[in-house]
Formats: C-alpha cells, sequence, structure tokens
C-alpha cells in the first residue's frame, strides 16, 4: 500500500477529532464505515490524478482512530453529522463534496439534512440504510451480533474474521489485510457506539430533507450491502445509481480507479 498523509488532530469547536487530508482543489469529505477508520481510504490519497485537482479529507469518526468518542453511548447520525461541521467550520471548507461509505452514507445524509448549504453534493457509497423501521427484534438482533463479536473476539480476532466479507470474492490479499488491519485498531467502545445508531437510526428520515445533488454507487459483489438495496434506495430518492464492477462493499479499495473517476465525475458536474 502507498504511504498514507498523517493523521491529523484538533479540537474543533468542543470535538477532539482526527483527520488525514492531501491533494488541492474541490474539497471532498470521505466518510468511512463502521469497520474502518480514516486510513481506509489510502488508495485514493494515493491516485494523483484524484488529488492533483482535489483536497481530500478522511475523518475518523467519534470513537475511532484519532478522534474522541461522543459523550453519549448511544448516538444517533445526527450526532455524528454534528461533529463532522464542526470539522468543516474548523477545516474552513466551502460547500464540499461529502463521500460517505456504509455506516458514512447514514452519516453523510444526517449532515446534509441538518447543514444543507454546507455541501456541494452527497455520495453514497454501498450504503448502510439503518434498521430503525425494523421490528425491535431486529434492531436487537443487529446490534446484538456485533456487541457479541467484538467483545468475544475482540478487535484482532473481529478483523481476522470478518475482513475478507468486506472485498469481492478474488479480492487482492494484500487489500484484505489492510482491512484487517483496520479492524484490529477499532476503539470497541467507539464500534459499539456506531453499532447503536446503525440498529436505531434509518437513512430515509434525513434524505427526506435534503434537495441537493445526490448518487448512490455500489460494488455488484457487495454481500453486506447489496446493490440491489441501494439502487431502491436511488430510485426512491429519484438518484443517479451507479454500479462498480468487480468490487465488495469496499468498493473504494476493490475499484479504485473506477470509484475515483466516479468522484470526479460527480465534482466537474456539480457547482461549487
Amino acid at each position: 500500500m502507498s504511504r498514507l498523509p498523517e493523521r491529523l488532530q484538533e479540537e474543533c469547536s468542543g470535538f477532539w477529532l482526527g483527520w488525514r487530508e492531501a491533494g488541492q482543489g474541490r474539497a471532498v469529505v470521505l466518510l468511512h464505515g463502521i469497520s474502518s477508520g480514516s486510513a481506509s481510504w489510502v488508495k485514493q490519497f494515493s491516485d494523483s490524478a484524484l488529488t492533483n485537482g482535489h483536497r481530500l479529507i478522511a475523518w475518523d469518526a467519534p470513537g475511532y482512530g484519532g478522534s474522541a468518542a461522543l459523550p453519549q453511548a448511544e448516538p444517533k447520525a445526527a450526532a455524528y453529522a454534528n461533529a463532522l461541521a464542526a470539522l468543516i467550520a474548523e477545516l474552513e471548507l466551502e460547500q464540499p463534496l461529502i463521500v460517505g461509505h456504509s455506516l458514512g452514507a447514514l452519516i453523510g445524509s444526517a449532515y446534509a439534512a441538518a447543514y444543507p448549504t454546507g455541501l456541494s453534493g452527497l455520495v453514497l457509497a454501498d450504503p448502510a440504510q439503518g434498521y430503525a423501521s425494523a421490528p425491535a427484534e431486529k434492531r436487537q438482533q443487529v446490534y446484538g451480533q456485533r456487541k457479541q463479536m467484538i467483545e468475544t473476539l475482540g478487535p484482532q480476532g473481529y478483523g481476522e474474521q470478518r475482513a475478507a466479507a468486506l472485498l469481492r470474492d478474488s479480492a487482492d490479499p494484500q487489500d484484505i489485510a489492510w482491512v484487517r488491519s483496520g479492524m484490529q485498531q477499532l476503539n470497541p467502545a467507539g464500534f459499539l457506539s456506531a453499532a447503536w445508531m446503525l440498529a436505531n437510526d434509518d437513512i430515509s428520515q434525513y434524505l427526506r430533507h435534503y434537495r441537493g445533488p445526490l448518487q448512490v454507487w455500489c460494488g455488484r459483489e457487495d454481500r453486506i450491502t447489496p446493490a440491489q438495496g441501494a439502487q431502491a434506495l436511488a430510485q426512491q430518492q429519484d438518484a443517479q445509481f451507479r454500479l462498480i464492477g468487480d468490487a465488495g462493499h469496499a468498493s473504494y479499495l476493490d475499484a479504485p480507479a473506477q470509484f475515483n473517476r466516479y468522484v470526479q465525475d460527480f465534482t466537474g458536474v456539480i457547482q461549487p
């Protein structure tokens, strides 16, 4: 893997946040999923065609990497969105493109709902849509399974067991190792707060308040948030759906050239 930008850390309006950044040009904020962190975007940071025209900022969500946890143990996506707004204000970003992957898509949607003039467009990549509308038994299962895994296996065992599932069947062993490494650095408390949010929030309640540019992308081989569900979400929101071939859930790692081209395509059509 290419060398990552160093992690930066700063207090941002009461939130202690970590992030990585590189490049110059249009601001693109990258929001990772539940089992990763800012380092997961290594193939975006190492793409000179992308960084030559874009300033990439990848945060560590509260409770991950270099970021302190939120004060509440059971937060909704809106709480993460407020932390994101603090980072965007601290970095003086003017209407960045928000790219949210998996659970980051839920956080990005909450940010777009609360701060509709604070972004130029929104990408939901392999989106986790949340389970707030599901029966209580299903919500408890979603949270309970993750709680049991992280408490029984610990981050080390969790990474060993789950890493390959995020990628396509024929994934590069280096990519599997990178995903595994990210999982093994998880903070269990931060992970469980995010898992609670996944089980008890719903992306649709936020998207109904956002009317700006929106696209939904998904890996063809995504087994975690399958393309059928992502396409249905795009249709519900009257948004463009783009399939990423030869990619699993972590589509930005499996097919970085296509993923990065989609970023460039989107920033080329939205107004600054």
